[in-house]
């Protein structure tokens, strides 16, 4: 689904240099990156590689519609146990403030589960999110993940420790 887009839906490619200031723009700070990812700044003048591109332990995408970058997505290897057979896919999701509340990050968790389940080998794919960030728990429960549980204060985030909940998808899940 990389690179199809239906009028007016998501369609989500590989990261380009002429995204990078958007993003730069979006994480200089809590009102663009969003409440729960600002994790203060980083430095400026990221490129390709530090931004995301893709490789096999993961990657990023861009998310548009009708050529207006909405967002992106991010997945990166998680192991369990032997790097050769006890892995998966652990995703992470930006949209960008003024396209939030509008279902482009359910389009977009769809379009990278599929993707992800039809050109990688994996059979989970995984999401963790902040139990307040309620927005991101209903799109992954559209999208067919189950919550797993809350992981208790495993991220640190302004000054104080954060809950989350983990999520999954298996490819043998009926509702994927």
């Amino acid at each position: 689904m990389v690179g199809a887009e239906l009028p007016g839906a998501v369609r989500v490619r590989p990261l380009e240099d002429a995204d990078l200031p958007i993003f730069e723009d979006d994480y200089s700070s809590r009102d663009g990156s969003g409440e729960y990812q600002w994790f203060g700044f980083s430095p400026p003048g990221r490129g390709l590689a530090e931004m995301g591109a893709l490789d096999r332990n993961g990657g990023r995408l861009t998310a548009v519609v009708a050529d207006r970058v909405i967002g992106s997505v991010f997945w990166f290897r998680k192991e369990y146990g032997p790097s050769e057979t006890s892995w998966c896919w652990e995703l992470a999701l930006h949209v960008r403030k003024d396209e939030r509340g509008r279902g482009f990050g359910t389009q977009v968790t769809r379009l990278i589960s599929s993707y992800l389940f039809d050109h990688t080998r994996t059979h989970r794919i995984q999401a963790v999110t902040d139990t307040k960030n309620l927005a991101m728990q209903i799109v992954l429960a559209k999208c067919g993940y189950t919550c797993e549980g809350t992981l208790r204060s495993v991220q640190w985030r302004e000054a104080t420790w954060h809950d989350y909940r983990m999520y999954s998808l298996l490819r043998s899940d009926d509702n994927y």
